[in-house]
Order: structure tokens, then sequence, then C-alpha cells
């Protein structure tokens, strides 16, 4: 891994963003997509760049038999510790490089890749590790792989009032010219080297890897941009609002540009296929 990456998640950043402000609607937003796509558990899941463990714990709970890997080993070691202190605990947790997976071909039920496209740059990397996933997943099985937005730097920095930081124009100046994200201040919240997808850009990737694009789905929506997002998310029936309207447009394409996280769903068609 990229020592500038490892180095932004051994902050342990990472281990609650999807817990907290709209780290929540993204998390929430997931596990509805995953509800409504996976087979039945106990299906086979392999949640590639898992990070701590908050999805497929989530999954694990539900009865799938998960298995965690990611290229992090602080996030290889949160996991383990969850997973421990967990009613049902994931089958196995995995240092590894999602361009290399360990499992044998027609594995797994379904492939989860939310996260590893984030740093892999160049894109003979990333299509790899969509090959990858497509290899371990059984004929009719699903990949899901979600991406940062090509315009996600310039609308956190609407957001937060960071477009007066000259610095902070030339990055998403560039994010928004090539999808090349490079971050010199040393500030966390300026993120790390990543590469920001267009829309397209996903689909085709996955359709080069060899998996049938069935949606791509905006996981946010704007609703990430939203001014007092706290309170508006605390409040059940505004939360329950919110989700149903967010599910209802997810596929429409402003609104997975707008997402910061734009989510593919493919599906491995058959041997040599």
């Amino acid at each position: 891994m990229n020592p500038e990456v490892l180095s932004h998640y051994d902050t342990g950043l990472e281990q609650g963003r999807l817990l907290r402000g709209a780290g929540e609607l993204e998390r929430a937003r997931i596990q509805d997509l995953l509800a409504r796509v996976l087979p039945p558990a106990p299906a086979i899941v392999i949640d590639v760049g898992g990070g701590a463990g908050v999805h497929a714990l989530w999954l694990a709970e539900r009865g799938y038999e998960v298995h965690l890997v990611d290229a992090v080993p602080l996030h290889v070691e949160q996991a383990r510790v969850a997973s421990e202190g967990a009613d049902r605990p994931l089958a196995t947790i995995t240092l590894g490089d999602a361009r290399d997976l360990a499992w044998p071909d027609e594995h797994a039920d379904a492939v989860l890749l939310f996260g590893p496209l984030y740093h892999l740059v160049e894109r003979a990397d990333r299509v790899r590790a969509l090959r990858e996933a497509r290899r371990v997943v059984r004929p009719g099985g699903l990949v899901l792989t979600a991406a940062v937005s090509r315009f996600a730097s310039l609308l956190d920095g609407l957001r937060r009032g960071r477009l007066a930081d000259p610095v902070f124009r030339d990055i998403v100046t560039r994010d928004l010219w090539d999808g090349q994200h490079r971050n010199p201040t040393g500030d966390p919240s300026y993120f790390t080297t990543t590469f920001f997808h267009h829309p397209d850009e996903l689909r085709a990737e996955m359709i080069e890897a060899g998996l049938r694009v069935e949606r791509l789905v905006g996981a946010e929506g704007p609703a990430w941009l939203a001014a007092g997002f706290d309170g508006m998310w605390a409040d059940v029936t505004q939360r329950a609002w919110l989700l149903d309207t967010l599910r209802s447009i997810e596929e429409e394409p402003m609104v997975v540009a707008a997402s910061a996280h734009p989510v593919g769903v493919g599906r491995r068609l058959g041997v040599g296929a």
C-alpha cells in the first residue's frame, strides 16, 4: 500500500467514520442496498477492504458467512477485536491485497469492494481488483463496488467553506480534471492519495473486468450536503422519509454524481462470459 495512504489510515479515523455524521447515512444506504440485492443467508460474502468490519459484522449478525480482508494491519486488528466480541463472529479476517485474493475460483456468492478502488490510482490496478472479485465469485454471483465521486471534493469544499484555501482549490481543480486526488498539506480532513471516479468510468471498469453492470446507485445522493444533517438524522420520522426518498431516486444519474460514493452492482454471468 502507498505509504501515505497507510499513514492516513493508521490514524484510526476510519474505525468510527460510518458511525457518525454523514457516515451514518452512507452506512445505512449501503446496508439497505445489501439487504435488497444479496442472496439470502447463509450465503458466502467476501468483504474486500472491509476496514474495521462495520458492514461485515452487520452481515454476520444476519447469518451470512463473511470473510474480511483488508490491506491495513490496524483495520485487520480492529476487525478481529470487534469480531471476538460479537455474537456471530466473522469466518476469517486476513491481511491482503484486492488485486490478489487468496480464495479459489467461484468460491463466494458475493464480493464487496467498498474501498479498494479508492486508492488504486492506476486504471489497470482497479480493473485487476475487479477481475479478482469476478474470479472468486460464482457464476450468477454479485460484485458490489464503491468509488469516490469525481465531484466529492468540490461539493465537500462548498459544504465546509474550504474554497477560500488556495491549496484546496488546486486540489479540487486536479480532481475535476483527471480524478487524481493528492493532498500536499498533511491535513487528514483533505483525505489522502485517491482516484475520484466519474460514474461512467466506474461502469466502464466493471464492464472491462467482465461484469454485467446491473445498476449504478448513489449511496448518499445530495443528502450528505444538508445543513443541520445531524438533527435531521436524529429525528426518526425525517430519517425514515429521507431513506425512502433516496431509495426511490438512487439510480438517477444526477443523484449518482452528487453522491460522495457511487456504487456499482455487477454480476458474473457465467464461466467465460
